[in-house]
């Protein structure tokens, strides 16, 4: 077995050129060449975690099965290579400094002045190669978050240099720039790229590869340009070209040669290329399908896409797998009420509620859960989702007016939704709540049960509040069921009306666990029933 490999993807020129795609789709190439292969994203911000950021700041938090709240890019990671993430694999600048000053605190560095370097770098480092040597990886890919000339990269940047002084021909940096394409002038701009690996020389890292994203085709005398001022092989100067979606950059980054040029420069055997028939076979689904499915998502955080990201990733999985394009209609909880629901949601195959903390918008989502119920369309309700959904059916069903979560009023004289007791004494926002994968079992007969195939399933939490079990006979008896619960705690996991088309909410993410080649059964069997209204 060969020894762990390490692979350092940095950005330049902008943020948000897709350093994650690209990091995850060389990834998928490597692993379908049989390589043993993680990634890891490593951020600059302060925060000990992304778990206490708003979505409009950084996009979803994304949760690990071990219950770590990380970086959206860790679901692009999952749903790529079909591989459980954990809390190594995100690790940021708050988690580094919290380390590196609870061992001052402890006394580790026994009395010496403790600075950036070496013992920042050195954390980052142990960090960096903890992945590869505790879980015996072929590849470990590093994703350094921002771009490269920030303040608050430098020690990653640094970090990097040293690694790759240490390790030779055992590491490998791949930076991501932008090729601008000016209008006015008809011409596409190496300057910029030119800059950002002179910044790079600079920090004392010379680029191994060099991916350009571009929206025209680049051509040789621009590569080579680019390799001549860059001190790049022309060989290993590559587009990545725009493209209507995310899962066709693995192909394009084969057809590139990404992962032979990286295998060169690692010393290692380059074998034919794979044929990702899985990957392609998913891809030409999605391209060949004719019928749309169209969803409305309601959620308080529409106007950046990115806070929903892996329930829209999931919708495009299981529309796919359903022979179906899908039409997502990103609906503001805020916007809507019991008067305009019938209007805004007019059209709509199915209707999803998504999750979120506090109560701004709810009201809407009740009104949204109410509508679809009252007019049996596909409904699911993920979370917040849930909990709304059972809110709604107390306030007009069970006719308990004043019904709520404890979360949204503390003085409900019914709450359907209450904190766990363990939970009742906690203040501190950040890690209070149940988090990552917990163990559920469904009741035989119902659509969950249909959707699984099984009676046993993990799933993944990010949560405080449960459904008040005070409550259950209650909503029995009026129709609603209770199609899952945890077998340790007895708690809610999922809530049905079984004689609705098909109504289902959730109190787990089954948006984290759906992939490119296994699609989520939940998500399946909501697509399903959309398609069938």
């Amino acid at each position: 077995m060969p020894e762990t490999r390490y692979v350092f993807v940095t950005g330049g020129v902008a943020s948000s050129l897709g350093k994650g795609i690209i990091s995850a789709s060389l990834a998928k190439l490597l692993q379908s060449r049989g390589y043993k292969v993680t990634i890891q994203k490593l951020d600059p911000y302060l925060n000990v975690d992304p778990g206490t950021l708003n979505p409009y700041e950084h996009g979803e938090c994304y949760v690990t099965e071990d219950g770590a709240e990380t970086d959206l890019d860790l679901g692009h990671y999952e749903r790529f290579l079909n591989v459980p993430t954990s809390q190594a694999n995100n690790v940021t600048t708050g988690r580094i400094y919290q380390n590196v000053i609870n061992k001052e605190r402890k006394g580790d560095y026994l009395g010496k002045t403790v600075q950036i370097i070496p013992h920042i770098t050195d954390e980052i480092k142990r960090n960096i190669k903890l992945l590869g040597t505790k879980h015996k990886y072929d590849f470990v890919i590093t994703e350094i978050g921002g771009t490269v000339g920030d303040i608050e990269s430098l020690p990653y940047v640094e970090a990097v240099r040293q690694l790759k002084w240490e390790l030779g021909n055992h590491a490998a940096v791949v930076h991501l720039t932008l090729v601008p394409y000016l209008n006015a002038s008809g011409e596409l701009k190496t300057k910029p790229t030119q800059h950002s690996v002179k910044q790079l020389l600079e920090n004392g890292i010379q680029p191994d590869v060099l991916v350009l994203r571009t929206e025209h085709e680049l051509s040789q005398d621009i590569r080579r340009k680019v390799a001549l001022f860059c001190n790049v092989d022309s060989k290993a100067v590559i587009q990545s070209i725009d493209v209507s979606t995310i899962y066709e950059v693995p192909v394009k980054m084969q057809e590139e040669g990404l992962d032979e040029i990286v295998l060169k420069k690692l010393d290692l055997p380059i074998e034919e290329k794979p044929a990702l028939k899985e990957w392609k076979g998913f891809l030409s689904k999605l391209h060949g399908a004719k019928k749309t499915v169209k969803i409305g998502l309601v959620g308080k955080y529409v106007e950046l896409a990115d806070a929903y990201k892996s329930i829209i990733e999931a919708l495009i999985h299981a529309a796919t797998y359903n022979d179906r394009k899908v039409k997502i209609e990103l609906i503001h909880s805020e916007e809507l009420n019991n008067e305009n629901a019938a209007d805004m949601l007019k059209g709509l195959n199915g209707v999803l509620v998504a999750p979120g903390f506090g109560h701004r918008g709810i009201e809407g989502k009740l009104s949204a859960i109410k509508y679809v119920r009252e007019n049996n369309i596909p409904f699911l309700g993920i979370c917040l989702g849930m909990q709304c959904a059972v809110i709604e059916f107390a306030r007009n069903v069970l006719n308990l007016k004043e019904a709520n979560s404890r979360e949204m009023n503390n003085r409900t004289p019914d709450a359907v939704i209450d904190l766990m007791e363990d939970q009742k004494n906690v203040t501190d926002m950040g890690g209070t709540m149940r988090l990552g994968a917990y163990d559920c079992n469904l009741k035989k007969g119902t659509n969950s049960y249909e959707a699984y195939g099984k009676e046993a399933v993990q799933e993944r939490h990010r949560h405080r509040y449960e459904f008040n079990n005070e409550y259950l006979e209650a909503f029995e008896q009026a129709g609603m069921k209770a199609a899952g619960c945890n077998p340790d705690t007895g708690l809610v996991e999922i809530m049905e009306l079984p004689k609705h088309k098909w109504f289902v909410g959730v109190q787990f993410h089954p948006e984290y666990s759906s992939t490119v080649l296994k699609p989520h059964p939940i998500f399946m069997a909501f697509i399903k029933a959309a398609i069938k209204e």
